[in-house]
């Protein structure tokens, strides 16, 4: 069965001094403040941006890609901690997410600095998210294991 998640946004005004709102409808995602500034300045101000939720999509898949494969490969992870930086860039006359680093150290007992990096490379192709991304947004992943 397809599961089916829901957010919603409202915006108001004009792109440069408007501003806007964005929520899950779960329930999990309270309503964030957005704006153009929070998007292309280096200070978001306490707003959020698609890219930042973007960002937080990527980890969080990410980080359930390479548990999943270093479960099946018997060395579940104790604990992942990850961080996806997403860029938002202009890229010629046109604005566009342009990269995803992924940062992930772990503690798995039973596996090498090798194994680890071999593992969350195999993650950061097989995650869904990285999928959506693939062929339209850079994707790197370094991966420490603790």
């Amino acid at each position: 069965m397809a599961a089916v998640r829901t957010a919603e946004a409202v915006w108001e005004h004009d792109l440069a001094k408007g501003s806007g709102r964005v929520k899950g409808l779960s329930g999990a995602l309270p309503e964030m403040p957005v704006s153009w500034a929070a998007r292309t300045e280096m200070a978001s101000g306490g707003k959020t941006s698609p890219e930042e939720l973007l960002a937080a999509a990527h980890a969080s898949c990410f980080s359930m890609a390479l548990a999943a494969g270093l479960g099946r490969g018997g060395t579940p992870p104790e604990r992942l901690s990850v961080s996806a930086s997403v860029t938002f860039d202009k890229v010629g006359d046109a604005w566009k997410v342009t990269t995803s680093k992924l940062v992930v150290h772990g503690k798995v007992p039973g596996s090498t600095q090798e194994m680890f990096a071999a593992a969350a490379k195999a993650a950061s192709e097989g995650c869904p998210i990285s999928g959506a991304l693939h062929g339209n947004v850079a994707i790197s992943v370094e991966a420490k294991l603790d």
